[in-house]
């Protein structure tokens, strides 16, 4: 197990918490890409505007565990969104290369953002 990576997935998850959009760019591969169950992301400009969008849609992030082997770390959280979402449960598998994080890929169940789909994706 890669520790390291484990403590990287941590620390993006927690700035991505905190709406600390310095820090998560810190993490990203200039190619890194952002596979979602509405969309699939490639490049750092375009996962970032991804972020900024999504962090408009929680109120609060709480990772649950990690895990890690190799040159992945695997990510549990939950989201506390407003009005009729409220908690979502995620998992994210994200894949390293030289340090930085070159892949993300979220899984959780789509239907609480149907209705706000296009906002996120805008």
């Amino acid at each position: 197990m890669n520790q390291n990576n484990v403590g990287i997935a941590q620390t993006f998850y927690t700035a991505l918490g905190e709406k600390n959009v310095g820090d998560i760019e810190k993490y990203l591969h200039p190619d890194s890409q952002l596979i979602t169950p509405l969309s699939t992301l490639q490049g750092k400009e375009a996962y970032l505007e991804a972020v900024k969008n999504f962090m408009a849609f929680f109120k609060v992030l709480t990772i649950r565990a990690t895990f890690g082997e190799g040159d992945q770390a695997l990510i549990v959280y939950d989201l506390d969104c407003p009005g009729s979402i409220g908690k979502v449960s995620a998992a994210a598998l994200m894949t390293f290369q030289e340090g930085l994080i070159i892949r993300n890929e979220l899984f959780h169940d789509t239907s609480p953002f149907n209705e706000i789909k296009d906002e996120l994706l805008a």
